[in-house]
């Protein structure tokens, strides 16, 4: 029997985060086991931490561990970040390792696991200087990056879906 490959799914601090059960249902169509990482603004009621706990079967992991305590979860074979932020693109291309969340991606690209990224970032934010530096950076590192999603209304004032899968597309393609 052969051991699924296991997806890190690191969970930043946007709206859309309430829908991550989106991400590990077809991440667990598609075979990986999963575990989730989320950065400590995002453990403030951005998404059901309870329910995303029961559907990996894993606990959220969002501080660091003691060094006497185990592992909780295997080395990850990909990593995805979604929804990513402008604050989470930019320190972690910066390398500044502040959360678990940004240390285990700076930690992951270093050692070459694969990396895909959904933003979640505001035209105006995607529009600035440093993150554009920082999506050129980090994709001169190998990670793959799908377009930003702004949130913003489509005429006739629906909203554009998310896309969660887009980001497993990203891994596939590599």
């Amino acid at each position: 029997m052969t051991e699924k490959p296991f997806l890190y799914v690191v969970v930043c601090a946007a709206g859309v985060a309430a829908d991550v059960s989106k991400l590990i249902t077809a991440a667990q169509e598609r075979d990986w086991e999963v575990g989730v990482i989320a950065t400590p603004t995002a453990m403030n009621g951005f998404f059901d931490a309870a329910a995303v706990e029961t559907q990996t079967g894993r606990p959220i992991r969002s501080a660091w561990r003691r060094p006497d305590d185990p592992r909780p979860f295997p080395a990850p074979d990909a990593v995805v970040v979604a929804p990513a932020t402008f604050n989470t693109v930019n320190k972690w291309a910066a390398g500044i390792a502040d959360t678990l969340a940004v240390g285990t991606l700076c930690e992951a690209a270093g050692l070459g696991v694969p990396i895909a990224v959904l933003p979640r970032v505001a035209d105006a934010l995607a529009a600035h200087p440093a993150y554009q530096d920082s999506v050129a950076r980090l994709r001169g590192m190998g990670v793959r990056f799908a377009d930003p999603y702004a949130g913003e209304g489509e005429a006739g004032g629906t909203q554009r879906e998310f896309g969660w899968e887009r980001v497993l597309d990203l891994l596939r393609s590599r």
